[in-house]
């Protein structure tokens, strides 16, 4: 079995990444979930150059990919200091549905805030995408932050102290 191993993505990954997202939008919404209704590439593409966006990957196969900013005014507001990384534009490939993606991605996120000296770890996602919530609330602790409607989305913010 190979290791586990989270690097960043390249554009060689990007047709695989598109795939990925389709999945996740088709599956969000035959289960009723707040849908991406597109993804943007442009910023996706952005990311992969500036080295934000990552994959998680095992025996050669794409396990999850997501994306980092270090800064994210427009959801935290006046809570973004600059003490932060955001995690966004989280996938888990379907395939790998069950293998624990999303808690390798947590972990490593502390790891690599810790490492640039910054005290938190920050997300958010749909305030009524309960299962994702609960999901999350089980892997690490979070303190939840207020939810709140912001441009018509509401919106459920996590942080972890480091």
């Amino acid at each position: 079995m190979d290791k586990i191993l989270i690097v960043n993505t390249q554009k060689k990954d990007l047709e695989n990444i598109f795939l990925l997202f389709n999945q996740a939008m088709k599956m969000q919404g035959k289960n009723a979930y707040k849908v991406w209704h597109s993804i943007d590439k442009i910023k996706l593409e952005e990311d992969i150059e500036n080295k934000l966006q990552y994959k998680v990957v095992k025996d050669n196969k794409i396990l999850c990919v997501f994306s980092i900013q270090n800064q994210d005014p427009f959801i935290w507001n006046e809570r973004d200091q600059n003490d932060a990384i955001y995690l966004h534009r989280i996938v888990v490939n379907p395939d790998f549905k069950g293998q624990k993606s999303f808690g390798i991605v947590l972990e490593w996120a502390k790891q690599f805030a810790q490492k640039n000296k910054v005290k938190f770890v920050r997300m958010d996602t749909w305030a009524d995408n309960l299962k994702l919530i609960e999901h999350i609330m089980k892997l690490l602790v979070f303190d939840l932050s207020k939810t709140k409607k912001q441009r018509m989305r509401v919106n459920c913010q996590f942080k972890t102290e480091i």
